[in-house]
């Protein structure tokens, strides 16, 4: 099993790209998390992760540096030969849901969020629901 779950902030603006042989759009950004060494020292922790498509524009839309983030997602191992011909890996986290726990717009002040996942109807997708009284439970 390949699943990661992490709470973080946003280390810096969110960066969208499209990939011109596909049309997808997808979204990278960092988070920060704070990790406890011996003697209670914090540390952090910078993991990149990348959201596809529909994903990957809400987060680009709500959110920006500072934004507190929960994230569920698989890690992802890439490997390639950088330019003096060294094989080197990265490691990634593939976003399949992100919890948008706050989000921080210009004036730097924050608001609280929602969650969006690769499979979440966007909102002209969405039916009014109409209901009576009698179909409440209480």
């Amino acid at each position: 099993m390949n699943k990661v779950m992490l709470v973080g902030n946003l280390t810096a603006e969110p960066r969208v790209s499209t990939i011109e042989s596909t049309g997808k759009t997808y979204c990278r950004f960092s988070i920060a998390i704070n990790r406890f060494t011996r003697g209670d020292e914090k540390k952090a922790d910078f993991i990149p992760i990348i959201a596809w498509e529909q994903l990957g524009q809400n987060c680009a839309r709500f959110l920006g540096k500072g934004s507190k983030v929960a994230v569920v997602g698989s890690l992802q191992i890439n490997s390639y030969t950088d330019n003096q011909g060294v094989k080197r890996q990265s490691a990634e986290v593939r976003a399949e849901s992100v919890e948008f726990l706050n989000r921080v717009d210009g004036a730097g002040s924050t608001s609280a969020g929602y969650s969006t996942s690769d499979n979440a109807p966007r909102i002209d997708q969405l039916e009014e629901v109409n209901s009576s009284d009698d179909d409440m439970p209480f």
